[in-house]
């Protein structure tokens, strides 16, 4: 990431860096310009206050409530410029423990491309573990911060046995529920992620900075907000989706009928991860959001670390122990190997002629920002190619 002297950092890095301080994560906007443009290319253009030429001409055809989006998307990310640190600041934030992992890395979290559009630009982790391999065997567990001693009970017990039977434990460093996991894994001497909503030097809730440095020795800290920024209520709800798509699977323990965990559950069910439950006292308030997922999102029940291994087994999970994934490149990728949408998108495409954007959502029956995130990948991959007209089909597509 940084040089040996340890002052320069290469330009995709400072670009993807840069994209963490100019948007809010999960810009639906930015997410699907990403799709069609590389990290650099899309900060000079924020520098500029101008798209590139050929992003302007695949928007043409867009609905102009769409390209007012992006209107107002450019003005909103330039007013944060004054802010962004200089190259050689952004570079010396790599120090001390903290580095900055994007999409291309090898450490890169397979499991966070399924997220499309709302993929994280960057991450910033402090702590020893690889991100990837951590989150190869992993599961996340989540709830209540007003916990009750059942509920941390329980949550601590099913950390600390999944730990030991060589799961990662991922959750977001709250009090109550949170908590309760972390300490579960370390007290069985596993590894566990905290996913903040803030930056990873600034601990948050001030109580768990002990938790928090504890973690880093053979876990993660980890956040897609960059040192120095501070929490907001905003921010834990759009952090979940990284928490839900990291890991095999998720359980809620102990959450109310309002508790953030349930928008984790949401994201995990959106994501087809398994989704699981621990049970409470019917008595319970606590425990009303549990039994939420049990009765009405198809959630299943789980009572111990046995279950929901067993549950993850059936997912395709492999129990001995992690396995690589070998990620296609581009290049390699058929059309065996595309998700739904990509594949909807390209069976839109005429065997002749060149179409625009918005031609081919309706022929495909999805949403423009669907089509925009798509065209991006099918032109990495080489199915389609771009023409004066629009795009057009490439000789890799009739294969």
């Amino acid at each position: 990431m940084l040089s040996s002297a340890g002052a320069r950092m290469d330009p995709h890095r400072l670009a993807c860096a840069a994209l963490t301080y100019l948007a809010e994560p999960d810009d639906a906007v930015l997410g699907t310009l990403l799709g069609m443009c590389e990290p650099a290319e899309m900060v000079a253009a924020i520098r500029a206050g101008r798209l590139p030429e050929r992003l302007i001409a695949s928007l043409a055809d867009c609905d102009p409530a769409d390209r007012a989006a992006v209107t107002r998307a450019m003005q909103r990310w330039r007013i944060r410029l004054p802010a962004l640190p200089d190259d050689q600041s952004l570079a010396a934030l790599c120090r001390g423990g903290v580095r900055l992992v994007c999409p291309s890395d090898p450490e890169w979290p397979q499991g966070l491309d399924r997220l499309v559009s709302a993929r994280p630009y960057a991450l910033w982790l402090r702590g020893n573990a690889d991100l990837a391999f951590g989150c190869m065997r992993s599961v996340s567990m989540v709830g209540s911060r007003a916990a009750t001693g059942y509920g941390t009970h329980v949550a601590g017990e099913i950390a600390a046995d999944l730990s030991e039977r060589g799961w990662a434990l991922v959750s977001g460093g709250a009090y109550g529920i949170d908590a309760a996991v972390h300490r579960g894994a370390l007290i069985s001497g596993g590894s566990t992620i905290a996913v903040l909503a803030c930056g990873v030097d600034h601990p948050y809730p001030a109580g768990h900075a002990d938790l928090f440095e504890a973690i880093t020795d053979d876990g993660l800290v980890i956040s897609e907000w960059p040192p120095g920024s501070r929490p907001t209520r905003l921010r834990f709800l759009v952090r979940n989706r990284v928490i839900a798509a990291l890991t095999a699977g998720t359980v809620v323990v102990e959450a109310g009928e309002r508790s953030g965990a349930l928008n984790t559950a949401r994201h995990a069910a959106e994501l087809g991860k398994p989704l699981m439950a621990v049970p409470g006292p019917v008595t319970s308030a606590q425990s009303a959001g549990c039994h939420k997922i049990l009765r009405d999102w198809s959630g299943s029940c789980v009572t111990s670390a046995a279950d929901i291994a067993a549950m993850l087994a059936s997912a395709g999970e492999e129990l001995p122990g992690p396995r690589p994934v070998v990620a296609l490149r581009p290049e390699e990728l058929t059309r065996d190997d595309l998700d739904l949408d990509s594949a909807r998108v390209l069976d839109a495409f005429p065997a002749r002629g060149a179409v625009g954007a918005s031609t081919i959502a309706v022929r495909a029956g999805v949403d423009i920002n669907t089509v925009l995130s798509r065209i991006g990948r099918l032109a990495s991959a080489g199915f389609i190619q771009s023409s004066p007209a629009g795009w057009r089909l490439a000789r890799k597509a009739y294969k």
